[in-house]
């Protein structure tokens, strides 16, 4: 799990990021993503009702996606990052799976 400092603690980040931020879609998820000029990059996870409808399956899913965060964590990032989940797909993937997502997502972030 990544740790909560690495996490956004207050929706005006959250909507910042939205508004100014950019985004890179795939067929399951969307990242958006906003440069910052804090010493550390954060991350938030969102998982609507639409693709799941219990908090138990929308929260095991938003750990799957911090734990592959955490492992491919780069220190050098300065990005704010919000990892949308739009896909009822999302559930039967694999952990190695979501981990080359999310690291193929991070890297093209990086790049633009």
């Amino acid at each position: 799990m990544l740790s909560s400092k690495y996490r956004f603690h207050s929706r005006g980040g959250v909507k910042y990021t939205y508004q100014k931020g950019k985004t890179i879609r795939t067929p399951k998820v969307s990242l958006v993503f906003a440069p910052n000029k804090r010493m550390r990059q954060r991350y938030a996870v969102v998982v609507s009702k639409k693709v799941l409808k219990t908090a138990v399956g929308r929260n095991q899913i938003r750990r799957r996606v911090y734990e592959a965060i955490r492992l491919e964590f780069n220190p050098n990032l300065k990005l704010d990052c919000i990892f949308v989940i739009y896909s009822k797909d999302f559930t039967k993937m694999d952990f190695d799976q979501i981990r080359a997502m999310v690291s193929d997502l991070l890297e093209k972030a990086k790049t633009e």
